[in-house]
């Protein structure tokens, strides 16, 4: 062990610099974490290339032994000459990438005469590869300061390091700069350093027409050590992990998790999650015989290929079969619980009180009654009458985060104006916060003045796009996300602000108790749009109750009643809930202090309802254990919590004066919360994506999914998909049709043949 690792001595200068920086564990070249006294994988390195690195995170990783640094890419890229055969080659290649894309100064020797060259990116852009050359940039990283697992010495820089370099130091490089110079250089390669096709193996490759889909375990990795998993586009990896699927069957699955291990960005969920998703009929051992063929693989004389053909003996992968079947371990678990489904929503006519009637005037004066959207609006609303006022055994309180997602047109915003009426007409305007947050300054401002405040955000997915990407919003935008996730898990607590330099001028702004409550309303495209998978993984989104509308441009009411006609009882409703438990005491604690300490009555649960929720914590318990390291985890870990604040809604608004938590209010709250969840995972399934390839998969695929039954004709398909070019699509729904996803008929139209996607 160093003495200082590389992080303490070089991650504070290369951050000032300008560069994104990783841990590196020891002797990897991969990303990796110190916990509990040992170095593990880093899965969730990427979102170091979606904002800046933090002192703390420097801090953090200095005090970890031996740590190295990795440079993400995408603000920078680096050329990768990873010639090892001829020296002088390398120093031509070199010397042409310098002559072409700029006379860098950073040049990095890990095992010579290997060498890589780092430059600024004029726009971040995907990396290229071309065996044995390469353009390492988004999505990838590149070890800077760390002990090669080769030499084991450090990396060195001949010239000047990148902490001795600010990033604008660096010649600045474009995506078809690199492209040329790499087709430049790959014409410099001799034939035996290239990769070769099928023609120079075309025995072999004849041979190979007759094997069936079936591989043998020994054929299949001796195949698969020429096609390395370093940095593999997802339309690759896809490939080749339904074609080991259809080569070995479920015997394959501990082979394709240690192939994808050898990727950086490898997630052993997600490669868990993609392995059970596999369904081959097509593919199989041909393919990788043929891509490793393809990269000079010449299989050995007595290496037995077919492993459909009978053997003498037991099954080349009979061990690790007969191991996998008696196996009962996190794997199985996890891709048990990995599919998503979603509950049906639990029946409004169990609803009453306030609740009822809030509902109900919501649907009656809307012009397109959106009931499930009305729900949301309503839980928020009354949450935020009775914050600070109301809590459970657990001392949870009533704030909320709901977010209402419908097309434009369907009405979606109408809760929002309907609720406002309604504070306004009952005398609790106070309570809502401004519909547009300039900063989060302005967030902890409104909080100051009204502790109980209910922001209502119109186009919460343009919101959205402004405040969750810390790497290109403003401080003052991202700052209110930020907000947003700590005062959440705050409303029990005194949420202490921000420390300033001048104190006298901008004092510190504590708020005791804080019940902010959200209800968001956008269309479904921008919402996914703006977030990543990153959203889900930080336990940030995880937060929200997400609705979804059941139709998305439902019947018109002909006989809407008017917002303003908002009926007395339900206005003596909200009064009684903004009194619950008789708990006014003068008008300073209805309008609400930051500084007065608040005494909220306690909500019990009755002992059925106590038994919802230990039934519901067992449940949750073990699907968070198989969900570990996914993105289905942080939203598993609220379920319990988001049910027990619905069931102390559900309870108050019941009866605001002697409020019980009973069985029916459980059942609802569960029932309710499990619909939103499985809306939150199925979509986020669908429609999340960090990078380009696998958000043109998901855009197609739900294209496909719309068209329903009938399915959709390439043409109308083709005129869909306009965003893609002719290669990109074709190789798009080649990977669906391989994986299944998408099946593919030709129909008769008028005489004219035409190819019809559908699902499955």
């Amino acid at each position: 062990m160093t003495e200082t690792s590389f992080m303490a001595r070089f991650g504070a200068r290369l951050v000032t610099n300008g560069y994104a920086i990783l841990p590196i564990g020891p002797g990897t070249k991969k990303p990796g974490q110190f916990k509990r006294g040992a170095w593990v994988d880093y899965p969730e390195w990427n979102r170091h290339a979606e904002r800046p690195t933090t002192e703390v995170e420097i801090a953090t990783w200095s005090a970890w032994p031996d740590c190295g640094i990795g440079i993400v890419g995408g603000a920078v890229a680096a050329v990768d000459i990873d010639i090892v055969e001829d020296a002088e080659l390398a120093l031509q290649i070199e010397r042409l990438a310098r002559d072409k894309l700029g006379d860098t100064p950073a040049l990095r020797i890990g095992k010579a005469p290997k060498r890589m060259l780092i430059y600024r990116t004029a726009e971040p852009f995907r990396g290229i590869k071309h065996h044995p050359l390469e353009v390492l940039c988004l999505g990838q990283q590149f070890l800077a300061y760390a002990t090669h697992p080769d030499t084991g010495a450090p990396y060195a820089w001949p010239e000047e390091g990148l902490a001795d370099l600010d990033i604008t130091d660096l010649p600045e490089i474009t995506a078809e700069a690199a492209a040329a110079f790499l087709d430049e250089a790959y014409a410099l390669l001799p034939e035996a350093l290239r990769q070769r096709g099928l023609a120079a193996v075309s025995t072999a490759a004849e041979h190979l027409r007759s094997y069936s889909q079936i591989g043998t375990l020994p054929a299949i990795r001796a195949a698969l050590a020429w096609l390395p998993n370093a940095e593999l586009d997802y339309d690759s990896w896809m490939r080749v992990g339904m074609a080991m699927k259809g080569a070995l069957g479920e015997a394959g699955a501990d082979v394709f998790a240690g192939w994808s291990a050898q990727a950086a960005k490898d997630v052993p969920a997600i490669t868990a999650k993609a392995w059970a998703s596999f369904k081959p009929d097509r593919i199989g051992a041909g393919t990788i015989y043929h891509l490793a063929m393809e990269r000079g693989w010449q299989p050995d004389s007595d290496l037995r290929l077919d492993g459909s053909l009978a053997c003498d003996g037991a099954h080349p992968a009979a061990g690790l079969l007969s191991r996998l079947i008696r196996q009962d371990g996190p794997m199985d678990q996890h891709q048990d619980n990995l599919p998503v489904s979603v509950p049906p929503p639990p029946p409004l006519s169990q609803l009453d009180g306030a609740l009822a009637m809030m509902i109900e005037h919501i649907l009656a004066s809307a012009i397109r009654p959106q009931p499930w959207l009305a729900v949301g609006a309503s839980l928020t609303a009354l949450g935020t009458l009775m914050g600070r006022k109301v809590r459970t055994d657990s001392d949870l309180r009533s704030n909320l985060y709901v977010i209402g997602l419908a097309e434009s047109g369907g009405g979606k915003d109408h809760a929002r104006k309907a609720i406002k009426e309604m504070f306004s007409q009952a005398g609790f305007a106070s309570h809502l916060g401004g519909e547009r947050i300039a900063s989060g300054a302005g967030l902890i401002s409104a909080l100051t003045r009204q502790p109980a405040s209910l922001f209502q955000i119109d186009e919460f997915g343009r919101f959205m796009a402004n405040v969750v990407d810390k790497h290109r919003a403003p401080k003052h935008l991202s700052e209110i996300w930020d907000l947003f996730t700590e005062l959440a898990t705050s409303a029990a607590t005194t949420f202490m602000g921000a420390e300033y330099a001048d104190q006298k001028e901008r004092p510190r702004q504590d708020i005791i108790q804080p019940c902010a409550c959200v209800h968001g309303v956008t269309a479904p495209g921008p919402f996914w749009e703006s977030l990543s998978t990153g959203s889900l993984q930080d336990g940030s989104l995880a937060r929200f109750l997400v609705f979804r509308s059941e139709d998305d441009i439902p019947d018109r009411n002909r006989t809407p009643r008017s917002l303003r006609d908002v009926p007395q009882p339900l206005l003596d409703a909200l009064k009684a809930i903004a009194n619950a438990g008789g708990s006014n005491r003068g008008n300073l604690a209805q309008t609400g202090s930051a500084t007065i300490v608040p005494a909220p009555i306690l909500v019990k649960m009755d002992p059925s309802a106590l038994a919802v929720f230990d039934d519901l914590d067992l449940e949750m318990t073990g699907r968070q254990r198989a969900a570990v390291g996914t993105e289905q985890g942080a939203v598993l870990a609220r379920v319990w919590e988001n049910t027990a604040k619905v069931a102390l809604i559900k309870a108050v608004s019941a009866d605001p004066y002697a409020p019980v938590i009973r069985e029916p209010d459980a059942l609802w709250a569960r029932a309710l919360v499990g619909h939103c969840i499985g809306t939150l995972l199925l979509q986020s399934e669908r429609h999340l994506a960090d990078t380009r390839t696998e958000k043109h998969h998901k855009k197609v695929l739900e294209i496909i999914r719309a068209a329903g039954a009938k399915g959709i004709r390439r043409r109308d398909l083709t005129r869909k998909t306009q965003f893609l070019d002719l290669r990109v699509r074709q190789e798009v729904l080649q990977t669906l049709i391989e994986s299944e996803q998408i099946t593919s008929v030709s129909t008769q139209t008028k005489g004219r043949s035409a190819d019809v996607f559908r699902i499955g």
